[in-house]
């Protein structure tokens, strides 16, 4: 049994797609925890995120892009951000070493071609991010 009452932050730049993503993946697979996401530039959610969720019956539909506070990354057990821009632009974070993990991902709203091609983009992304996730979850709980 997990700790309760931890709180995890996925970060990005747009909190538009990966962020919010993990955010519901991460909602699902470790319920024991409050789950938020943010970015350093929050932009409107991509309907594309929204619809991929919707695949495998996660509704992000009324998840909002968010900012953060240094106070509120200070509160946080675990800070993971998802891209470089987000990690260097956090400047306090190398103040949270202990609970700061970096994953690295492509930012699906840069993806072109058709509308095909782009909604497998989000959905490779969706895919690493849950790979991640549930790692995540044998590694703290």
């Amino acid at each position: 049994m997990g700790i309760l009452n931890k709180r995890i932050i996925f970060l990005c730049t747009g909190n538009s797609c990966r962020s919010q993503i993990a955010e519901g993946l991460a909602k699902k697979y470790l319920s024991n925890y409050t789950v938020k996401s943010a970015g350093t530039h929050p932009e409107p959610i991509n309907p594309l995120a929204i619809e991929i969720m919707n695949e495998i019956n996660i509704d992000i539909s009324n998840y909002k892009s968010k900012s953060i506070s240094d106070r509120e990354l200070e509160d946080c057990d675990i800070i993971i951000t998802l891209c470089s821009d987000a990690k260097d632009q956090c400047i306090n974070l190398n103040s949270f070493t202990n609970k700061h993990i970096h994953w690295e991902i492509n930012d699906p709203a840069k993806a072109s071609g058709s509308l095909e091609e782009k909604l497998q983009v989000f959905r490779d992304v969706r895919n690493q991010l849950e790979i991640k996730i549930k790692s995540l979850v044998n590694d703290i709980n």
